[in-house]
């Protein structure tokens, strides 16, 4: 086997390692990042303390209309118990008891929208709830493909990391060097092959004395992007 060839070999798996590595970090990444769901228990909590504040409301209105129907009560019957004779004093009651009556309906009014307004905010609260559990059980099903995933992935990667042994031990312990050093400094490409006259990773044109040297059992690079060239 030639340095080249060998050394192609080795770019060939190191590069099934890289994206295998790659998506391994994507898939780490995306199991950390529980974004939606956060963003979505966020949301229902926000919308517990609306319909706590609504309920709250909602409870005080009633207390109020409650209070003031009893005072009606009170009024209405001091006013028909008989108990009261002097005509002013009727008068003044029968007044009172139309300011309350007045301003029950206030409240009454005020009542019927708290309601309404705790009945909107029950609503948002289970419509959060709703949207909660579907981005759970979403990310439960995406997690467990992942795992899936990611268990292949493992696999795959001890298979190459076994075979990556294997090409090496039949190179140089220079072309080795050579090949890391490229690998370092030309983002994890340190081996082109040649496909149709050109270098496949920067493109340059090559002449046929160029192509033909890439052939010959010493190592052979491209002139302009310096990577070892490899005649397939």
């Amino acid at each position: 086997m030639s340095a080249a060839l060998g050394l192609y070999r080795l770019q060939q798996v190191d590069s099934q390692i890289d994206a295998i590595r790659a998506r391994l970090a994507v898939i780490r990444q995306t199991l950390e990042n529980d974004l939606k769901r956060r963003t979505a228990a966020q949301a229902l909590s926000v919308a517990e303390d609306l319909h706590r504040q609504a309920a709250s409301t909602l409870k005080q209105s009633e207390a109020e209309v409650e209070r003031q129907t009893l005072k009606i009560k009170q009024n209405e019957a001091s006013l028909y118990s008989g108990n009261v004779k002097n005509p002013k004093e009727l008068q003044d009651l029968q007044q009172d008891i139309a300011s309350l009556k007045k301003h029950l309906g206030t409240l009454e009014e005020r009542e019927l929208e708290a309601m309404l307004r705790a009945e909107e905010t029950a609503k948002q609260v289970e419509l959060a709830k709703a949207q909660l559990a579907d981005i759970e059980s979403n990310l439960l099903i995406q997690n467990r493909d992942l795992a899936s995933e990611t268990e292949k992935l493992n696999a795959d990667l001890e298979r190459l990391q076994a075979e990556r042994q294997a090409v090496i031990s039949t190179l140089s312990e220079q072309a080795l060097k050579t090949y890391e050093g490229l690998r370092q400094h030309k983002r994890g490409i340190a081996v082109a092959i040649i496909s149709e006259d050109a270098c496949s990773a920067c493109g340059t044109t090559l002449t046929a004395s160029q192509q033909q040297f890439a052939r010959l059992p010493q190592l052979f690079y491209c002139p302009t992007c310096g990577r070892v060239l490899y005649a397939g």
